[in-house]
């Protein structure tokens, strides 16, 4: 391929299943996933599976550093899927996951812009823009160990890396605690106004896992550090925007459709306080796949991203 987007060999055979009429598509689940976001001089900081911080500056395969890397950028946090991951295996993404149902029926601690405001951004109804917020926020916690809460609507909690917060982390992740419940539990307000909703992506009708996944972005809290807190990942890094994009246009690092088109997007900002301002202005509208036969080939397309089109002759191939 000639760079590193994401594809799986079962697509051609699910597309032609779906335009035939004999697939039926499944409902999409509602997810959040969250670019995170620090200014840095120094390039990627490849972690792998130890600590942040470690000051080894090392990068993830297939990114290397250039002459731009001179200049204070911004840096933006991605985990490698495991290979074994039935789901994008092997491919660099942000932290994120699904929603949980349990988080729309609890009036959490709030700070920032209002459910009503969150409902009309991001084109739900109250209840379901306060889960999807909730993830967005729990899915950061759990899996890069940033929690943008804190104990009054004007603060933000410091280094939460204790053996205390590593167990509620855990029952979060084992879903033995919902996020209302730990909020609550920790007397908490969520900080609802460090996060930016930026864009929104509905896995195509043919995949078997179907996700309407809201992306935002938020700018990493004083004090906090991120850490390969995820099962499902074996490396995680800071990287600038454009290090992930050449690593992607030479096909060396693997990313899905929305993951290089956001990084395309976030290239456009100078630091993190830049990309997070201009978050409201961002259009919601989804983004979803399409798939068409057109004259004895199947061609699937993103609107508005047209670098994602693929041609599928009818025998399988792909071009």
């Amino acid at each position: 391929m000639a760079n590193g987007q994401w594809y799986p060999p079962e697509w051609p055979e699910r597309i032609r299943a779906l335009a035939e009429g004999t697939l039926t598509p499944v409902v999409p689940r509602r997810a959040a996933t969250v670019m995170l976001l620090k200014d840095t001089g120094s390039g990627s900081e490849d972690t792998g599976s130890r600590p942040e911080g470690d000051g080894t500056g090392s990068r993830p395969e297939g990114a290397d550093s250039s002459p731009e890397d001179t200049g204070s950028r911004p840096a933006v946090h991605m985990l490698r899927r495991r290979a074994s991951m039935a789901f994008a295996g092997g491919a660099y993404a942000y932290p994120g996951g699904g929603v949980d149902p349990r988080d729309d029926d609890h009036h959490v601690r709030w700070a920032g812009p209002t459910r009503a405001w969150w409902a009309s951004r991001l084109g739900v109804d109250e209840t379901v823009a306060q889960a999807i917020v909730c993830a967005a926020v729990r899915e950061t916690y759990e899996e890069a160990g940033v929690l943008l809460a804190g104990p009054a609507a004007d603060t933000v909690v410091g280094d939460t890396t204790g053996d205390d917060w590593e167990t509620d982390r855990a029952a979060l992740v084992a879903r033995d605690l919902s996020f209302a419940e730990f909020l609550d539990r920790r007397g908490l307000v969520l900080r609802s106004d460090l996060l930016g909703a930026w864009t929104r992506w509905i896995t195509p009708e043919f995949e078997p896992r179907r996700y309407d996944t809201f992306f935002f972005v938020a700018v990493l809290p004083e004090g906090q550090r991120t850490r390969n807190a995820s099962t499902e990942a074996d490396r995680t890094v800071w990287i600038r925007p454009a290090e992930a994009i050449d690593g992607y246009d030479r096909g060396d690092l693997l990313m899905m459709p929305p993951t290089i088109a956001t990084l395309r997007q976030l290239g456009a900002y100078g630091s993190a306080a830049d990309a997070l301002a201009a978050a409201p202005g961002r259009d919601m509208t989804p983004v979803l796949a399409q798939a068409r036969l057109v004259d004895g080939e199947l061609v699937l397309s993103w609107p508005g991203h047209d670098e994602f089109t693929k041609h599928i002759p009818t025998g399988g191939a792909s071009a």
